[in-house]
């Protein structure tokens, strides 16, 4: 039997925002129309889309690496240890990235762990303008310690 438990999100939510080259101005325009209500968050972001943040939005902005320098891995750490709570990311389909494989990692990880992902500006909008983004929230996430006890 598959066992679950609860992983708490706060009022303030940890929101890790990404954009590929070809998306950040589209990622711009919607943190610019959220600018509010994202300054009711913590804001992590990767590189230049951070910089891009801080400087459009007047906000602070945890800044970490570039995605293809290691930022997406980055993210995807600190969604498994349960320090991003929804991932905001404007990813182009149609452009191949030198760091595919980091990219699926990422959305990967972030399905594992259950969190709220947005890929464009549509899943985005319906994400922000839930009321769960202002009020505290349970997420179920299967129990790993029988997958990590097992024995290879």
């Amino acid at each position: 039997m598959r066992k679950f438990i609860d992983v708490g999100m706060e009022n303030k939510k940890r929101i890790a925002l990404v954009a590929h080259d070809n998306k950040k101005q589209d990622l711009m325009e919607w943190a610019k129309f959220n600018r509010v209500n994202l300054g009711n968050h913590e804001i992590f972001a990767t590189g230049t889309t951070g910089k891009l943040l801080e400087e459009g939005l007047g906000l602070k902005v945890n800044r970490l690496k570039s995605g293809p320098l290691g930022g997406d891995q980055q993210i995807g750490a600190k969604i498994s240890e349960s320090e991003i709570d929804v991932l905001i990311f404007f990813w182009d389909p149609l452009e191949p990235q030198p760091h595919d494989p980091d990219v699926k990692a990422l959305l990967r990880i972030a399905v594992v762990w259950n969190i709220p992902i947005a890929c464009n500006r549509a899943s985005a909008d319906f994400i922000f303008s839930s009321p769960l983004m202002k009020e505290k929230y349970s997420r179920i996430v299967l129990d790993y310690n029988d997958y990590l006890k097992r024995s290879i």
